[in-house]
């Protein structure tokens, strides 16, 4: 199957076989997601057709996972708000736009998708951290914004389920864990509300927190590793200054973390997950982070839930998007198969 991770900048794609492993070359490309539909589309199919080339064998489905409101059974992106095209000076990011069809045409073969993130935690629950056999997985991403993901095995369900499920909510659109409060009347995000995980946790925020407690006065090494210029400093230069033992950067992610721990705890109270996994590339600090995180979601969570729930990070970083979306392809496969 491929499986494809379209993003903001680039699109990935590689052929994997059932159990995880390439089948291919992997190819990564510019996704030119401002640069509207067709461009968009065209990067997706061109990154598709390179790694169909390189195969071990043919693929017969394509999964896809894209940030936004998927509605897979539609076959239409209902809201990718770092999707779609520039008009008059104005973002207009997509809304009820058909992928499935256009896409479809252009490669010839079968097209399922889905959010982003959720087929991240599919990813990691198959390939990753969850083992193919961990009775819950929640993912949660730390990056630009705040994705989240939730797959139960049939054990955490109750009814007639044939195997591990994925959490969508009614419309498709569920397990946005990003936009769990963990403040009421906080700081403000994109979508729009105020006090969420995403307004603390995500890229912008923490670079914010250390350039105001530079502005402060505070000593710290951040400014020589930037050359002095503060507008370069980043989530990585913050790492790297916290595992140097740098005062400041520690600071930070202990302030992160514990904002991460409020969500997690609320995560764990909902879900009761076996298995925490905390991904995207600002969860590769790991303990400066993951550290206070797990501190405060002991103070949050029921006491009973936190100690079944391990709180790690995400083994498939990057690769996990892509692998969900070829497990999710292989799913279709399956079923159509039985159909």
């Amino acid at each position: 199957m491929v499986g494809v991770d379209l993003g903001g900048t680039n699109v990935r794609a590689c052929v994997f076989n059932s159990d995880g492993e390439e089948a291919g070359q992997r190819y990564e490309i510019p996704s030119h997601a401002q640069n509207g539909t067709e461009a968009i589309l065209d990067a997706v199919a061109e990154c598709i057709g390179k790694a169909i080339d390189q195969a071990s064998a043919k693929p017969k489905a394509v999964g896809i996972a894209i940030p936004g409101h998927i509605d897979n059974v539609a076959g239409i992106v209902r809201w990718a708000p770092n999707l779609g095209k520039q008009v008059d000076g104005v973002f207009r990011y997509w809304e009820n736009v058909d992928i499935r069809g256009p896409l479809t045409k252009r490669i010839g073969i079968p097209v399922q998708m889905g959010n982003d993130a959720n087929l991240a935690a599919l990813g990691e629950y198959r390939f990753g951290s969850g083992k193919d056999s961990a009775t819950c997985l929640v993912l949660i991403t730390v990056g630009t914004g705040i994705g989240g993901g939730v797959v139960m095995a049939p054990v955490s369900l109750f009814g007639e389920v044939g195997g591990p499920v994925v959490l969508l909510g009614g419309n498709q659109g569920g397990a946005e864990l990003g936009h769990l409060t963990v403040l009421h009347g906080g700081l403000d995000c994109n979508a729009g509300s105020y006090g969420a995980l995403e307004a603390y946790c995500q890229r912008d925020s923490i670079v914010k927190r250390a350039l105001h407690k530079l502005r402060r006065g505070r000593k710290s090494s951040l400014p020589d590793l930037v050359g002095g210029d503060l507008a370069k400093i980043s989530p990585k230069d913050i790492s790297d200054a916290a595992h140097a033992g740098d005062e400041v950067a520690l600071e930070v992610w202990e302030e992160v973390g514990t904002m991460l721990g409020v969500g997690i705890g609320s995560v764990i109270n909902v879900f009761a997950p076996q298995i925490v996994a905390v991904g995207g590339q600002i969860a590769k600090v790991g303990e400066p982070l993951l550290g206070p995180a797990r501190k405060t979601a002991r103070n949050v969570a029921v006491p009973s839930l936190f100690k079944d729930a391990t709180i790690v990070e995400a083994e498939k970083g990057d690769d996990a998007g892509m692998l969900g979306a070829a497990a999710l392809a292989t799913e279709f496969l399956r079923i159509s198969s039985h159909a």
